[in-house]
């Protein structure tokens, strides 16, 4: 019997206190009483891990395992541990049953009995109702701190002050740092009364060998407006300043997707929670001062300047650094092209080194890609084959029920051969030994076609998915076809953001990577649903839309629009 235990705790105060020994002690008494090894690599913890998350690396090792099918029982002892919503556990239990592994708990040994299953649900269905209702005890109770003035809405005090280590979140206890406070008063002193840029104050911080607020010999802008911007200088600590909302924007279209982070959304300031008065370091005009002049130059910035047209804009990576590329006008010359921004002197500070690119001249690259995307679109049968060869779909429909019907006939046929086989038998024609070896058999061959069946079903599912997919496509691309030639720029771009996911230029090579819709609602959905690793795959599209899951849009293709060299059109999809 190959075991394995799972133990969690939620947080770390649970992990501290030994609860996660306890559980520990309690399976491997159960494992031992019914005299079953169990290995210490079968030990799986999560040590201050929420159980309404399934990303935990104690939980993942053990799927993993019992993917490998070496697992025959595993021992949990209690539903909760496992998941806190009902939905996770399900699911859970499924994938680990599907692989042969049978979970048991400890407290309430589970059957398939309807009551147990009955019992299960009520179980994981109360699990979720406690932690939703601790969570909001928890908001509730963190809020009214925040209105009294109980507790600091930071765990990290901000640049320039300090908090008492032995009451870290006590606003009593917070005191300012003298060196970091003179740091802070100059740098509004140079932002609002020298005219001092966001670039020019971090020289200047950079000049006297001030480091950063994370201990680093390079300010970033980021910092420096942080700090220009938060009102506790003035002297009140306020909470509710902003509010968490799910990440919009992949972190770099040229890198993989890994854990987005949430982003946060500011809050109206007659929102704000005043927590608590502490000693101001600028006055409050001054600071009204610097945050009219960010909104100023945040108005005239580059980015808002459209006196430029760029199709491709925020669109095209550089393939030697792989950091973006800005627009620019250059002059006297009046001419455009996609820069690096690893020439910035700021990146190349913080990256210690100097992106060589050539400058990209942005009529150029602009008129390839339009191009490129207008024959895409001309010929939407490339993208049908890619499709399909991305799901791994080999056989037509045809093929497919041709196949089903073969085996559909050799399992009647082993039918057929077991019972006049039975029928020998109590005829007494055939002894017990040999009826039984004959019959194992047969039941072999039935059982390896029932296989081949249900990945034939498979199979036939993905090509309906894909069948779907395709004319999704199809008709999109139908649909934007008319008009392409005297679309206008306003038309031009709205197509680029919606079927270019990014351009990467390396040298003379041209990489467009497309994100093509492919169901009813794909090109009405946002493109941060993606979730591709483009660095992990070979080709150029890794991207689609719609409703069809992803990785039956990706594979292993090698047909992509485009890579093409910069004196000739960008490649499109190869019909092979």
């Amino acid at each position: 019997m190959r075991v394995a235990i799972y133990v969690r705790v939620s947080t770390q105060r649970q992990a501290q206190t030994q609860t996660i020994d306890q559980q520990l002690e309690r399976l491997k008494r159960v494992a031992a009483d019914r005299q079953w090894a169990l290995p210490d690599d079968h030990v799986f913890r999560d040590d201050g891990y929420s159980g309404a998350s399934l990303r935990r690396p104690g939980l993942d090792k053990l799927r993993d395992l019992a993917a490998l099918a070496k697992l025959d029982r595993i021992l949990i002892t209690d539903p909760d541990r496992l998941a806190r919503n009902y939905v996770h556990q399900v699911l859970l239990m499924e994938e680990l049953q599907r692989h042969g592994a049978q979970v048991e708990f400890a407290d309430r040994p589970l059957s398939n009995d309807p009551q147990d299953q009955l019992l299960l649900q009520i179980r994981g269905a109360v699990a979720e109702y406690e932690r939703t209702l601790i969570a909001e005890r928890t908001r509730r109770g963190r809020l009214h701190k925040l209105q009294t003035g109980q507790m600091l809405p930071w765990t990290r005090p901000p640049y320039g002050y300090r908090a008492d280590p032995d009451r870290p979140r006590d606003p009593a206890g917070v005191r300012t740092d003298p060196t970091e406070a003179t740091v802070v008063a100059d740098l509004f002193r140079w932002f609002a009364d020298d005219g001092r840029s966001l670039m020019a104050a971090t020289q200047r911080l950079r000049e006297q060998g001030v480091r950063s607020p994370g201990g680093k010999e390079y300010w970033g802008q980021p910092s420096v407006r942080g700090i220009l911007s938060n009102p506790t200088y003035t002297g009140t600590i306020y909470a509710n300043r902003t509010r968490v909302r799910p990440a919009r924007i992949r972190r770099s279209a040229t890198h993989p997707i890994g854990r987005p982070r949430d982003s946060q959304a500011p809050v109206p300031p007659d929102q704000w929670i005043a927590v608590a008065t502490i000693p101001a370091l600028v006055t409050r005009e001054l600071f009204d001062r610097v945050q009219a002049r960010i909104a100023a130059n945040r108005a005239q910035s580059r980015r808002n300047n459209t006196t430029t047209q760029y199709l491709l804009r925020a669109l095209v990576s550089c393939g030697s650094c792989r950091l973006a590329c800005s627009a620019r006008r250059t002059t006297p010359t009046g001419r455009t092209y996609y820069i690096c921004t690893g020439k910035n002197l700021q990146v190349r500070q913080r990256l210690s080194c100097y992106c060589s690119s050539k400058f990209i001249p942005a009529g150029t690259l602009d008129e390839l890609v339009w191009a490129d995307l207008v024959d895409l679109l001309q010929h939407p049968d490339r993208v049908a084959r890619a499709l399909r060869r991305a799901s791994g779909e080999g056989a037509l429909p045809q093929e497919l029920q041709a196949r089903r019907e073969n085996l559909r006939r050799g399992r009647s046929s082993l039918t057929r051969q077991i019972e006049r086989l039975t029928e020998a038998y109590l005829s007494e024609v055939l002894t017990l030994g040999e009826y039984q070896r004959r019959r194992g058999e047969l039941e072999r061959r039935d059982e390896t076609l029932a296989k081949q069946e249900q990945a034939l079903a498979g199979e036939t599912s993905r090509a309906v998915e894909v069948g779907h997919a395709v004319g999704g496509a199809e008709a999109f691309a139908k649909r934007v076809r008319a008009g392409l030639g005297t679309a206008t720029f306003e038309r031009k771009r709205q197509l680029v953001e919606l079927l270019i996911d990014r351009v990467v230029v390396a040298g003379d090579n041209v990489e467009i990577r497309y994100a093509f819709p492919i169901g009813p609602a794909g090109e009405s959905g946002r493109f941060c649903h993606l979730r591709i690793d483009y660095l992990g795959r070979p080709g150029g599209v890794r991207a689609g839309r719609g409703e069809v899951p992803i990785e039956h849009v990706v594979g292993d293709r090698q047909a992509v629009p485009g890579v093409g060299r910069a004196d000739e059109p960008a490649g499109c999809l190869r019909p092979d």
